[in-house]
Parts: C-alpha cells; sequence; structure tokens
C-alpha cells in the first residue's frame, strides 16, 4: 500500500532488456534505505515493484527491480533508460499519517500529455484519457499520476481528457517538470469508485438484460 506521496526523484543506474523482461537498478538515498529488504515493495513512477537484488553503495541502497512483459505493456516503465528520474515512494508502515490517499501500485494504463498551461506559479496539465477507465474518474476526484496523488481539476468525457493543477512543491518534487506534450504517466484510479462503478453496470446489465 502506498499514499501517493513522492519521496524522492531519483535517477535509473541501469537498465538491462531480455525478451519479455526488464531489468533495472536505482540508488536509494540513505534516508529512504532503512528497513529495505528483499522481496519488499517500493512504488517506481507509481507503479508497485518487488526488491529482488540490493547493494550498499557509498551513497545509499542500490536495489534491482524486474518488469514483466505485462507491466511494460501497461506502464511507462517500458520507456526507461539510464539517467531516466522516475518518482519513488516506499511501501507505507503501519500508524503512519496518510497524506494523499490510499493507493496499491496498481497501474491501469498510461496517459498522454496533450497540454501544458505554465504561469509563474501555477501549472495546468491536459491529458487524453482511455475510455476504459476514464469512467472511474470525476471532476474533484483523485487518482493516482505516475505515482503522486492529485485532484482532478477538469474532466471532458466526450474528448476523453481530463486535467490537473500542479502547485511548485509537486513541480519542484516529482518528475512533471520533465514533462512534455506526448509524454506518457501512469495512472492508477481510485479503487473504491472503480468498484462502485463496476457494480453499478453489473446490476443494470443484469437488471435490463432480458428487456
Amino acid at each position: 500500500m502506498y499514499t501517493g506521496i513522492v519521496q524522492a526523484n531519483l535517477p535509473i543506474d541501469t537498465v538491462t532488456r531480455k525478451s519479455g523482461l526488464l531489468t533495472f537498478a536505482l540508488t536509494l538515498p540513505l534516508t529512504l534505505s532503512d528497513a529495505v529488504t528483499e522481496g519488499g515493495s517500493i512504488a517506481v513512477n507509481g507503479c508497485c515493484f518487488t526488491v529482488t537484488h540490493m547493494q550498499s553503495v557509498d551513497t545509499g541502497l542500490r536495489v534491482t527491480f524486474d518488469a514483466i512483459q505485462e507491466t511494460l505493456e501497461l506502464t511507462n516503465i517500458r520507456l526507461l533508460k539510464a539517467g531516466t528520474l522516475v518518482n519513488i515512494e516506499r511501501s507505507a508502515r503501519q500508524n503512519v499519517e496518510i497524506g494523499g490517499h490510499v493507493i496499491s501500485g496498481h497501474i491501469v494504463g498510461t496517459a498522454e500529455v496533450l497540454a501544458i498551461s505554465a504561469s509563474e506559479n501555477n501549472s495546468r496539465m491536459t491529458f487524453k484519457a482511455d475510455p476504459a477507465w476514464l469512467k472511474f474518474i470525476f471532476d474533484k476526484g483523485f487518482l493516482a499520476v505516475n505515482g503522486a496523488s492529485l485532484t482532478v481539476a477538469a474532466i471532458d468525457r466526450a474528448a476523453s481528457t481530463f486535467s490537473i493543477n500542479l502547485i511548485p512543491e509537486t513541480l519542484a518534487r516529482t518528475n512533471f517538470a520533465l514533462l512534455t506534450r506526448g509524454s506518457l504517466v501512469n495512472i492508477e484510479v481510485e479503487s473504491q469508485t472503480q468498484v462502485i462503478v463496476e457494480t453499478v453496470e453489473r446490476i443494470l446489465a443484469e437488471r435490463y438484460a432480458d428487456a
């Protein structure tokens, strides 16, 4: 479980590609290295990964992850290369304040940046969405974008787009400042909303199946 509060924006150290598998590594700073274990979970751009190997280095702890084909197809992890900056969050601990919202690290797909409107202290990004999961997003609701808990500022279902606003603090702590038109971000929808929508759809389909 995660909270959608990005704890670091770190570069990828290495990427190794094999058939149906991408292995990558990054170095956690000492402040994020406490109690990391092999088999533990860390969110990278909002996607939950299992630590497969770790090694102490002078600057912290180098951790390695594997991404299988399904993950590569659903997420922007397939675009990683050495030096790519990614949003990092350690899994939440018990009795710790949840500053964002509860997320699982299970990505429904990617969204493409269509437009960025920026002024001195404000930034709004508009994304193209897949209608298959856009139905789970509502105006002033929340979702996770590259692992960051954010509020939906506007939604256009006819155009299959949604927008978010970013404060300077979010831009400084995440990789959003690096996004440009055409960039892909990982999306996780709010799970309770998804369950409600899918349940209502199922009930209506069953009720009117013979109508």
